[in-house]
């Protein structure tokens, strides 16, 4: 007996679930987004989580789900309120992602029918969000953990839908993938310096071996 009892879901959405691969695009301003977006969206991923740690974030979201929404799922994360749950909602964006474990921002979410993923480290934090709800848990540092937690989890949570993030460059994408994982949340390692005036064709190259290797090829 594991103890989880039913409860309602969101699912993924079905391009994220495809590509398996989630870029957080943390940039320095929300006007960034669009050149740094149409690279990465170019190249084949499938779903982009903005952050709110970048100015001007909920100004820019509606718009972005709209040109992309044929191509990629548009999700917002480090969602920390529930006022700000609401306006992740009220801009159509596919997902939220949350940092923290919160049993309200899931069950609002789930109310709402947005996929929520929220973030945690121990077994009684994943399991708390999963059993209230979340679409799949985000275990984060996941630099502090082995590829072996997925398994762990598992033992006494069958069912539970993980993605690491935090550090997960292009060798520990596939790895996770490899390890049972959903997806993986990757930042910094496929950005680099684009969102600091990178150069974009890099960028373009990166996207492209990520996104290879998420859906089944080897790291290289």
């Amino acid at each position: 007996m594991t103890g989880e009892t039913m409860c309602a879901r969101a699912v993924m959405p079905d391009l994220t679930r495809e590509g398996r691969l989630v870029v957080v695009a943390r940039a320095r301003r929300a006007e960034d987004y669009d050149r740094v977006l149409d690279v990465l969206i170019d190249a084949g991923v499938k779903s982009v989580e903005l952050t709110l740690t970048t100015p001007g974030t909920f100004d820019r979201v509606s718009a972005i789900v709209e040109r992309h929404r044929d191509a990629a799922d548009i999700g917002v994360g480090t969602v920390t309120t529930v006022d700000e749950l609401g306006r992740v909602i009220d801009a159509g964006a596919a997902y939220a992602v949350t940092p923290i474990t919160s049993r309200v921002l899931v069950e609002r979410a789930v109310a709402a029918g947005l996929p929520i993923v929220p973030g945690g480290l121990t077994p009684t934090e994943l399991f708390a969000s999963w059993t209230a709800g979340a679409a799949a848990v985000k275990v984060f540092p996941a630099t502090q953990v082995t590829l072996g937690y997925v398994k762990d989890l598992r033992g006494p949570f069958p069912g539970i839908k993980v993605v690491p993030s935090g550090g997960v460059d292009l060798g520990g994408a596939r790895a996770w993938l490899d390890a049972g994982a959903e997806a993986v949340s990757v930042g910094g390692p496929l950005l680099g310096d684009a969102f600091d005036g990178g150069d974009l064709a890099a960028l373009r190259d990166r996207a492209l071996r990520f996104v290879e290797v998420c859906a089944g090829g080897v790291a290289r």
